[in-house]
């Protein structure tokens, strides 16, 4: 047995390391840079080159971290360990595991579908196979990248000419970057200060972004009439928000995909905009592994094992404690 599911997260029996856990270990492996994967407390971190300054804003400096490229084999303990992208967010990436020749991965978080800004998915064959399920349900199937951005752009449109402020939700590490990118030239993109403080771990490691100004809501907020403005979730009902003028505000959330999460946020608009795979991604990203026994956790774990059972993909559930970031708490409909 390679991996075994413990209290303080998936543990490598031989490697003697976890992946992305949630209490104090001595060596965490990390898929990507969101909070509920990424917790501060552990000895010795590794992530790809890409995560690591999105470690050092978020968990900070002093922390003792290596980084690798993608591709890049270690040898922890005997096991091959190698980091392989998962498309969800810069950096994120899936985690190969080879002992005695069985292969296991464990792919946190992950999307499909290219955003332009993240290392696209890459299909990695192995026995045994970690997947989420967020959005394992059939209702759940994104519009192209393409579409999603033009919604987005004829949103503005509509609003400039309604004499309206566009408002966009999203979260800070990911979303309002692939927000900024789908709305680059239509006018002046001016975002929060702690979505731009990620920004700046983006153009650390090279990615170009559109130009933007950053703002603070405890200041005059004038200035923002008419133009775009992007906001992180914790600032939906917050009085400075409702003091933009002429608002009109969009969340991105997958969750927007179901029409009562709109109603239920009393949002302008939504758009169903995910870093997270949807039903088909998910099931064509099992099947590409050919893994002969899949591990379901986070999300429609139970609906989603099941259906994998019934196609003949051997699944079971497994208990995490991943979940903490936008796509499960901050816009789960009721």
């Amino acid at each position: 047995m390679l991996l075994k599911f413990t209290s303080k997260g998936i543990y490598c029996i031989p490697g003697k390391f976890y992946i992305d856990p949630w209490r104090p270990v001595d060596l965490a492996v990390l898929t990507h840079g969101h909070a509920d994967h990424a917790r501060n407390g552990m000895k010795k971190y590794l992530c790809h080159h890409f995560t690591k300054p999105i470690l050092h804003s978020r968990i900070g400096k002093e922390i003792e971290c290596q980084s690798v490229e993608y591709g890049e084999v270690l040898n922890i303990n005997g096991v091959k360990v190698s980091l392989h992208p998962a498309g969800h967010i810069i950096g994120s990436a899936q985690i190969r595991m080879e002992y005695k020749g069985y292969v296991c991965v464990v792919s946190g978080d992950y999307k499909i579908q290219d955003d332009g800004i993240s290392t696209p998915f890459e299909s990695v064959r192995c026995n045994e196979f970690v997947s989420e399920s967020t959005f394992g349900l059939p209702i759940y199937n994104w519009l192209s990248v393409g579409a999603q951005e033009q919604q987005m752009r004829n949103w503005v449109q509509q609003n400039k000419t309604n004499g309206k402020t566009s408002v966009f939700i999203g979260y800070s590490l990911g979303k309002s970057q692939r927000i900024m990118k789908a709305l680059e030239g239509l006018d002046e993109l001016n975002v929060h200060y702690s979505i731009a403080k990620l920004n700046e771990a983006y153009e650390s490691v090279g990615v170009q972004l559109p130009d933007y100004n950053t703002i603070d809501l405890r200041e005059d907020k004038k200035h923002l009439d008419g133009k775009i403005v992007i906001l992180p979730p914790a600032l939906i009902d917050n009085p400075a928000m409702k003091k933009i003028p002429n608002l009109a505000y969009a969340i991105c959330s997958g969750w927007m995909q179901i029409r009562g999460a709109r109603r239920w946020r009393s949002a302008d608009a939504g758009f169903a905009i995910s870093d997270h795979a949807d039903w088909q991604g998910l099931i064509s990203a099992i099947k590409a592994t050919e893994a002969e026994k899949v591990h379901i956790t986070h999300g429609q774990t139970a609906v989603f094992s099941k259906y994998l059972n019934e196609i003949g993909i051997f699944a079971d559930e497994v208990k995490t404690e991943y979940g903490n970031d936008e796509e499960t708490t901050e816009f789960e409909p009721e």
